[in-house]
């Protein structure tokens, strides 16, 4: 079975948790619908046949991410990275990662939706700026080449901006 896309993800995930709290050699618990995981495999699975598909996965990633658990309750499964997954990622980790840049500036508050605009302009790679008419979010910005494959979508609440990121198939999901 190939688990490529959602290895790929919990790494990014884990990076970016990194980048946020800073690192720390312990477990990381990240939860997933199971709809999510439905666009890794492409697939129509039911919860159950989706926890018979990742029955290898710990085996898969025991040379990377250690001795992973993944349990569901219902439509919400849980990946257990255990410590050992989480040194991997830190030091798989370059200095000047992307995502570090951006928490940095995100967390500053002091952070204009002008300077989050020209840090993905200054990327080596081309990046698309969208204006949302939506609630939840201002703007959307992706990366049109790479292999950063997220929609990162940003909101102004006045005293600071806030993200969040999505797998292209999740944000079309959420129709926003």
């Amino acid at each position: 079975m190939n688990h490529e896309k959602l290895e790929k993800n919990l790494i990014d995930l884990i990076k970016e948790e990194q980048a946020k709290l800073g690192y720390r050699e312990e477990a990381v618990r990240l939860y997933y619908p199971l709809q999510s995981l439905r666009h890794f495999y492409d697939c129509t699975d039911s919860a159950d046949e989706m926890q018979m598909r990742l029955s290898d996965f710990p085996a898969a990633m025991s040379s990377t991410l250690g001795a992973v658990e993944v349990t569901h309750q219902g439509d919400r499964f849980c990946f257990v990275i255990p410590e050992s997954g989480t040194e991997y990622v830190h030091t798989q980790m370059k200095e000047n990662e992307f995502i570090c840049r951006l928490v940095e500036l995100i967390g500053s508050h002091h952070a204009t939706m002008e300077q989050i605009k020209a840090l993905f302009e200054a990327q080596k790679v081309p990046c698309v700026i969208t204006n949302m008419d939506s609630d939840e979010f201002d703007v959307m910005i992706r990366f049109t080449e790479g292999d950063d494959p997220y929609y990162y979508c940003f909101k102004d609440e006045g005293c600071h901006i806030i993200y969040h990121r999505f797998l292209p198939e999740d944000y079309a999901e959420f129709g926003l």
